[in-house]
Formats: structure tokens, C-alpha cells, sequence
């Protein structure tokens, strides 16, 4: 199994704060660092200093850790035209060696849209399959190649497809809740459906709807790797795991929906019933970024038990 930690910058995180809990995570043997692509912050936050580009900072990261993965859960189809996130997400994966992987998906936070100037269309469902078409065509377009796309939304016309990723092919994230594009999405184009937040109760229904879309198009089911998110608040004490709940405003009752939380029994309880589901990634939503024990704390007395 994977255990990665997943950060929400747009609440309030600087660079270079970003970069202490990547390094940490890669010293710690966590498998990946991920950040949501937000430009505005959520809830009573005030964001300071300010937002950080998802792709401008996993540029930076890529050149100063070696082996962490690296990548959004997840990019909106809003913010970057196809071309452009195409060679943007090439660039960085060239920048780290190959560790970089695509989360994208429709975008919903209307709000950050209107604050930033960002068209924000009632309908992007179509907006996702034709970018994950093209982001796809133009990795895998073989060099001296030349690619071409017509839909609805997008043209591309005698593109060169370049540059190339490391990776070939690309990692690339899709998912959510929905009942059936998303799974059909994921069926066609992706390598990791994830589940999206929700409660416990919810995943197995999320799998098994991603697992039979690949079989209505006669993709093998076990070749999609399966991951959820959740909110992490663990710690060696009950007292200590429901003090870090509250301080980043998840106080009692509210951890429901995907949360971890409690000591490391409990933890390793919750891991291992949704791993039996066929859960073999785990992206642990860490939103104090300044409590680096927490995550230390994770790596010494959860992570080991699935080793």
C-alpha cells in the first residue's frame, strides 16, 4: 500500500512552508506529497500570505526533494487551457526525474473563479473528457509526430505534442463521487480512480462502480489502482488526537465523512477495513503544516503496520 500526504495550500502556506512538510514526508517514507489547486481559501481562513500555483510550486519541489512523488488532487480543467497543462505538467515531470502525477477534475468552487477572473461555465463535465482526451493524445503522440483534436470546446491543429514526460505513460488521477461519469472517465483514461471524500460507508459503492465501468469497455478492473483522501487527527493520546482535531477546526463530530482519526489503533482499524475494499492508496489530509510530529507520528505507528 501507498501512504501519501495531501496539503490544502489556499488556507494558508507559503513556499517555503510547503517545502518543510514534503521534505519531511520524504525522510518520514511517505510515498508522495500532493496539494490541492485552489486559489482562494475555504471557510473563516483568511489564506495568508496568500495562494501559491499548484504547478509553479511542484516545479520548485521537484528540483529539491529526489524520490517523493509528486502531483495535484486535483487540477481544475478551469484554470489551464489542455495544451498549456499539458507541457506544464511535462516540464515538472522532466524536472523531477519522472515523479510527477495528474490529479484532474470539473472544478466546483465558484467562488475563487470570480475572485481571480476565472470563467467558470455551469457545465464542465465536457470540458474534463476532452482535456483528459488531449493532455493523454499529446503525451502519447509518438515524437516527429504530429497531433490532432476537434471537439466541442477545444481544436488543436497540427501540434508537434511537445514536449514528452519522463513517464510514459503519465500517472493521471481521476475522480469523485459520481455515480457515472466520473467512473467512466476514470475507466478511460486513468490510471487511479479516487474515491473522494465521503464517509466510510460510501467507498464501496465508488469502487464498485469505477470497477464496472472498466469492465463495460473491457479494461481489466485490477489494472486501476484505487485511492481515497482523508482528514487526518491522530496522535499517541485520545487527548492529543481530538486537541489536533480542534485545532484545525475538526472538533468532535466533525471528522465524520473519510476523517482518521484517534490514536493509532484506531487509525490502523480504519486503514485496514478499507483496504479489504480494495483501497491500496491513502492520501492523509494533513492541514496543519506547521505540526511536523504529526506526520512523524503517523510513519512510526501507523504506516509500519502495512509494511
Amino acid at each position: 500500500m501507498d501512504f501519501r500526504i495531501f496539503t490544502e495550500p489556499q488556507q494558508g502556506a507559503s513556499y517555503e512552508e510547503l517545502l518543510a512538510v514534503a521534505t519531511a514526508a520524504e525522510a518520514l517514507g511517505f510515498d508522495g506529497f500532493f496539494r490541492s489547486d485552489h486559489y482562494l481559501a475555504m471557510g473563516a481562513d483568511d489564506g495568508l500570505p496568500g495562494p501559491t500555483d499548484a504547478w509553479t510550486s511542484l516545479a520548485g519541489l521537484a528540483r529539491e526533494t529526489q524520490r517523493i512523488r509528486l502531483g495535484t488532487l486535483v487540477s481544475s480543467v478551469t484554470y489551464r487551457h489542455p495544451g498549456i497543462l499539458a507541457i506544464q505538467v511535462a516540464q515538472v515531470d522532466a524536472m523531477s526525474g519522472g515523479r510527477v502525477e495528474l490529479g484532474l477534475g470539473a472544478g466546483w468552487f465558484e467562488k475563487e473563479h470570480r475572485a481571480y477572473a476565472i470563467p467558470f461555465p455551469e457545465k464542465r463535465f465536457g470540458l474534463l473528457e476532452e482535456q483528459l482526451e488531449i493532455v493523454t493524445g499529446l503525451w502519447s503522440t509518438p515524437v516527429g509526430g504530429r497531433y490532432d483534436f476537434t471537439g466541442e470546446h477545444y481544436t488543436l491543429v497540427d501540434s508537434p505534442a511537445l514536449p514528452k514526460p519522463v513517464q510514459s505513460p503519465l500517472p493521471v488521477i481521476v475522480g469523485g463521487g459520481g455515480a457515472k461519469k466520473t467512473p467512466a472517465l476514470a475507466a478511460r483514461f486513468a490510471t487511479e480512480y479516487n474515491t473522494g471524500f465521503g464517509s466510510f460507508a460510501d467507498m464501496a459503492p465508488r469502487i464498485a462502480r469505477a470497477r464496472a465501468a472498466c469492465e463495460e469497455i473491457g479494461r481489466d478492473p485490477s489494472s486501476l489502482v484505487i485511492s481515497m483522501p482523508g482528514t487526518l487527527a491522530a496522535g499517541a493520546t485520545t487527548a492529543e488526537a481530538k486537541q489536533r482535531a480542534e485545532t484545525v477546526g475538526r472538533g468532535p463530530g466533525k471528522l465524520a465523512g473519510g476523517g482518521f482519526a484517534g490514536t493509532a489503533s484506531p487509525v490502523v482499524d480504519q486503514v485496514g477495513a478499507l483496504a479489504e475494499l480494495g483501497i491500496t492508496r491513502f492520501y492523509f489530509q494533513v492541514l496543519d503544516l506547521h505540526d511536523l510530529d504529526h506526520l512523524d507520528f503517523l510513519a512510526r505507528e501507523v504506516v509500519p503496520q502495512f509494511a
